[in-house]
């Protein structure tokens, strides 16, 4: 479990660097990078039960305000674009798409936190 926590944080840090290009770099380097730091905890078996209900909650209300624009993309009739470059200057929805399905990966791994901490807890 630990190189896989370590292998969440290397992707994590991957996915921060890359925003710098953003239109709004900071909030998800912030939200990288905070999961970053959650993954390295979790290798050393270190959960933080309230911290992580917080940041939950966060992606999800972010998730709740992206959700229009997933639900653009989920019509639009070319879905591909989602992985085109260009389209995402050229439709908002795309980048908004991007960003709700990089929430997801966040909150699940979350989850997989979330129900760690608590075997954990049942052990000690």
């Amino acid at each position: 479990m630990r190189i896989l926590n370590y292998i969440l944080a290397v992707m994590f840090l991957i996915f921060a660097s890359l925003q710098v290009n953003d239109p709004d770099p900071i909030v998800w380097i912030l939200i990288y990078g905070s999961m970053a730091v959650v993954c390295v905890m979790a290798a050393f078996e270190y959960y933080v039960p309230w911290l992580m209900i917080i940041q939950f909650v966060c992606y999800l209300i972010y998730c709740f305000i992206l959700t229009p624009g997933l639900s653009e993309w989920l019509a639009s009739p070319d879905r591909s674009l989602l992985f085109s470059e260009v389209a995402k200057m050229q439709y908002l929805y795309i980048e908004e798409s991007r960003e709700f399905l990089g929430l997801c990966i966040c909150m699940a791994v979350l989850i997989l936190y979330w129900f760690r901490s608590r075997a954990t807890r049942k052990v000690s």
